[in-house]
């Protein structure tokens, strides 16, 4: 795709009409539907979803891996007029409520083995409950079909729940032109061609993810959905389906790289992209000496505008560090401290305006208004700006480069964690006083979550009951690689644990 990318949004379900008929356009475990397949029973889901729920505006939500009804869902419920909104199969219950509650959802589908772990209460009313077997059989009997939709291209079709700095998870709100001109760019950047076969490892709860499935849809490529136990079935996938095209995150990339490539996997690649989290230069080292001949593209996103800046692959040898340019349809600004656009090489926070930014935080209009402002008077697009919290700087050459973050959030392995929601998680087992998360840099992960905790007077075995309990309420990614017991932890003036001296002790 050497034109420009058409800057025009359209309803989100318009996102597979360019592809082929006959043309493979999801390769799932169990068959391979075509794009008239995907069409067709787009379709069929959206009518059953419109009957079933009714009401414009309805939160359906999804509880699954990467199966048929998760990679439908998003069109099929934009379609039908209602918001999307995929919970991460690797959460527990305790998110899922939350998640159900927030949203409001009306209807959960999932997987019959994860909707048995919902205990009393989890669900709210009058949210239904039904399984991905359930649903497909509901839509065969109702035998509907529903045509393209003429949706406002402003009006919300997904809300994405990721986690913040403080307390639960929030729902980022995306609208339909949000998600089709993030699809559209990302396609033209990648030069996405109708003839690649796109891998999707990453969850279609994750933005990141999500977009890989709509680019891939929009330039009428193949994508096969991949829920993966070891690094060697991504290996397998490539070798099978003749992948070109691989996303992944720092931590999955250091596994694929630390295992063989044969050729017959490795060689069809034509392009690596990377998000979620930095690339060292040993990992870059490392992903050219598995895929020679594949071009590598380093991204910097966040779930409020999607994706902000990509590095042409011919400058990542060169400058391994920079987090590049603006990508098309955003635009990038450097603001200093005083509010205005940084100098050359100054510092200043990453502030990222233009129409992929989100519609702000559902129903949490406090949250919204911290990181939802107004654009700075200097930017083009004007609007309403997402104020990242990201501190940059821009060199001579236009490039940006990542200097840190202003608040507490850990990232591991490609996932955003609020230390809050794991400290809450700790003093609600009643085994611990006190608590606190930190990030420790972790060549692997990016960051390990480290707790550090003042047991509770009285607690029996808490040193052993606590990483139990944590297991049992907390997905995998946010259990605490290490657990340090103290006897007392110390204050700031403020009478406020001391996050800084707490973390100086640990190495964080």
């Amino acid at each position: 795709m050497t034109q420009s990318p058409d800057p025009m949004p359209r309803p989100l379900d318009h996102l597979a009409e360019r592809g082929e008929g006959g043309a493979p356009a999801l390769v799932l475990r169990e068959r391979t539907l075509t794009y008239d397949d995907l069409r067709s029973r787009v379709a069929a889901l959206a009518a059953w979803l419109q009957a079933e729920v009714g009401e414009p505006g309805a939160r359906v939500a999804s509880w699954a891996g990467k199966t048929e009804l998760t990679c439908l869902l998003p069109l099929a419920a934009a379609r039908a007029g209602l918001v999307h909104v995929p919970v991460n199969p690797v959460l527990k219950r305790g998110q899922v409520a939350h998640i159900l509650a927030d949203s409001g959802a009306a209807l959960l589908m999932g997987q019959a083995a994860r909707l048995k772990t919902l205990e009393e209460g989890d669900v709210p009313e009058p949210c239904r409950v039904l399984t991905e077997e359930e649903v497909w059989g509901a839509v065969e009997a109702h035998a509907g079909s529903l045509g393209p939709s003429d949706a406002d291209t402003d009006a919300l079709a997904a809300i994405l729940y990721t986690s913040g700095s403080t307390g639960r998870p929030k729902g980022v709100m995306l609208s339909h032109a949000n998600m089709w001109l993030g699809a559209v760019s990302v396609a033209h950047y990648l030069g996405m061609a109708a003839d690649d076969v796109v891998l999707g490892v990453l969850p279609l709860s994750f933005d990141y993810g999500q977009n890989q499935l709509f680019n891939a849809l929009y330039a009428g490529a193949s994508v096969v959905p991949l829920d993966y136990l070891l690094p060697r079935d991504v290996v397998r996938a490539c070798a099978k389906h003749r992948v070109t095209t691989i996303a992944a995150v720092p931590p999955l990339w250091i596994q694929l790289t630390e295992i063989d490539w044969p050729e017959e996997a490795s060689g069809p690649v034509r392009r690596l992209t990377n998000s979620g989290g930095a690339l060292t230069v040993e990992l870059v080292r490392d992903m050219r000496r598995s895929f020679p001949d594949a071009r590598l593209y380093p991204m910097y996103g966040l779930t409020e505008a999607f994706r902000s800046t990509y590095l042409d692959p011919d400058l990542v040898e060169t400058h391994p560090t920079s987090m590049g340019r603006a990508i098309p349809f955003a635009e990038i600004m450097v603001i200093d401290d005083e509010g205005h656009v940084a100098d050359t090489g100054a510092e200043g926070e990453l502030v990222h305006c233009g129409p992929l930014v989100a519609h702000g935080y559902w129903q949490d209009a406090e949250r919204t208004a911290e990181r939802f402002r107004p654009a700075p008077a200097q930017s083009r697009y004007g609007g309403t700006a997402v104020w990242s919290g990201d501190r940059v700087r821009r060199a001579d050459d236009g490039l940006l480069y990542f200097v840190g973050r202003r608040d507490a959030m850990i990232k591991s392995a490609g996932n955003r964690i609020s230390p809050q929601e794991l400290e809450d998680a700790a003093r609600a087992t009643g085994l611990v006083a006190e608590a606190v998360a930190l990030g420790v840099k972790d060549e692997r992960l990016g960051q390990a979550v480290h707790l550090v905790v003042r047991p509770l007077a009285g607690a029996q075995d808490a040193e052993a009951q606590l990483p139990k309990l944590l297991a049992k309420e907390l997905p995998n990614f946010m259990q605490p690689q290490a657990i340090h017991w103290r006897e007392t932890l110390p204050f700031n003036p403020n009478g406020k644990l001391d996050r800084t001296a707490i973390a100086r002790e640990i190495g964080a």
